[in-house]
């Protein structure tokens, strides 16, 4: 039932918790945003952890509203662990600077968490992605499997900037001229492997001087959600991306239509994160980019992945 030790602790603790105990924490309220997605989940404290009814009824709503956004949160990251675990099996982070682990070494944080932080001790950082913006993108989409969903949790924040942006891919396939929509469905894309989300040159990549030859997976235009049976664009990152089969000029045209189109206002929600804050979002239907901030102040963010299976796309859907 559960990939790791942790992930069977949770299932032990739930369980043992008294019929009254499981009823007093199963009261929890769903607040849409009002925009293209996401809603705020009242009435959860998950240092208590979640009964089977809230997982339930929290899986529900993530399917319905893409990003779930749980605030005011005082969490370890044990916690942290504990609660990603009821949303599937997690990946380990990854362990180097061009990651997203950062190069100072960290024993007391679990295998699971990858910080976020433009932070660094004695010149050398703590976590990834610095202070840059990162421009919209699907986390990790240059792998084979990428993760299904991300779970992000504030700890040190600037005084303004930082702010997180999603946008529903789902809205955005739907809303495409139909022409369009028979055009890209069963098409496939390069998702560069070179480049971090915030731009920067991963260790060991050479510049992408030839789009067609660009490292990455290769994965649908579109991608059939394998819980909602919808139909979702899948466009990972913009730079370097790449549609077989197309002429380089007939890629970039499309590609950029495609990105114009998804990004509109009408399809997006904006986040303006606070202390305590947990947002979790469903990677195969939501893509996220953060705004820049000032590098002198702090930002530290603690994040899990839950393991997710290889894009497809069923017309059927």
């Amino acid at each position: 039932m559960f990939g790791n030790w942790r992930c069977w602790t949770v299932y032990r603790r739930m369980k043992a918790e008294s019929h009254e105990e499981a009823l007093e924490k199963m009261k929890i309220e769903i607040v849409p945003t009002g925009d293209a997605l996401g809603a705020e989940i009242r009435g959860v404290d998950l240092k208590r952890g979640l009964t089977e009814e809230q997982t339930t009824a929290m899986k529900s709503a993530w399917q319905e509203h893409l990003v779930l956004l749980i605030r005011g949160q005082q969490i370890s990251d044990r916690e942290l662990v504990e609660f990603s675990c009821h949303f599937g099996v997690l990946e380990l982070a990854p362990a180097n600077e061009f990651t997203f682990r950062g190069n100072v070494d960290m024993p007391e944080t679990p295998p699971e968490i990858s910080v976020i932080s433009n932070v660094k001790v004695e010149g050398q950082p703590i976590g990834a992605l610095g202070s840059l913006e990162a421009d919209w993108h699907t986390d990790m989409s240059f792998m084979d499997e990428p993760p299904l969903g991300s779970i992000l949790y504030a700890l040190e924040l600037p005084t303004e900037g930082g702010d997180t942006g999603f946008s529903n891919m789902y809205a955005a396939y739907e809303s495409l001229p139909q022409d369009v929509r028979l055009r890209i469905d069963g098409l496939v894309a390069i998702h560069d492997n070179s480049l971090t989300s915030a731009g920067t040159l991963r260790k060991g990549f050479e510049q992408v001087t030839d789009v067609t030859k660009a490292p990455g997976a290769r994965h649908p235009l579109v991608r059939t959600h394998p819980e909602s049976g919808r139909n979702a664009l899948f466009l990972g990152r913009r730079t370097n991306s790449y549609v077989p089969g197309l002429s380089v000029e007939e890629s970039e045209e499309l590609l950029d239509f495609l990105w114009a189109h998804a990004v509109q206002p009408r399809f997006t929600w904006h986040h303006k994160w606070a202390i305590g804050d947990l947002v979790m979002w469903d990677n195969r239907c939501a893509m996220h980019r953060r705004d820049p901030f000032d590098d002198t102040e702090r930002r530290i963010m603690h994040r899990t992945q839950i393991r997710g299976d290889r894009p497809y796309y069923s017309a059927a859907a």
